[in-house]
């Protein structure tokens, strides 16, 4: 195995550990998660939650910050995940006018949790 194969498996499986922490606190917090990592045409999306009042899409970051987490969202990939949220809302009973937000939930590296909602409108 080389170096660079070791530091992907590894940021895989961290990212795989992020996704699980964000996963569990959603819950907590009272949603249901209904997808984990779903791809539409504009590319992944991370997690997909639900509760009462509609549809969260969530993108998960991790770094050794917060800080550093957050910068790692871009404009570019905000508009490929808006474009699968949408192809995702196709399937809904209200389609394109179901309640939606899309958070950033970033993990630093002691593993809490920071989710930020709304986020890709303070990004």
């Amino acid at each position: 195995m080389t170096a660079r194969s070791v530091r992907s498996s590894v940021s895989y499986h961290a990212g795989q550990a992020a996704e699980q922490q964000v996963a569990s606190e959603y819950e907590r917090l009272g949603f249901l998660i209904e997808h984990r990592r779903w791809r539409g045409a504009g590319g992944e999306i991370d997690l997909i939650a639900r509760n009462a009042d509609g549809v969260v899409f969530i993108e998960v970051k991790k770094s050794s910050s917060f800080d550093l987490a957050a910068a790692r969202i871009n404009r570019r990939q905000m508009d490929r995940i808006c474009a699968s949220a949408a192809q995702f809302l196709e399937h809904e009973p209200a389609g394109q006018l179901t309640n939606t937000r899309f958070d950033a939930a970033l993990v630093d590296a002691s593993g809490a949790v920071q989710i930020i909602e709304n986020a890709f409108g303070q990004v």
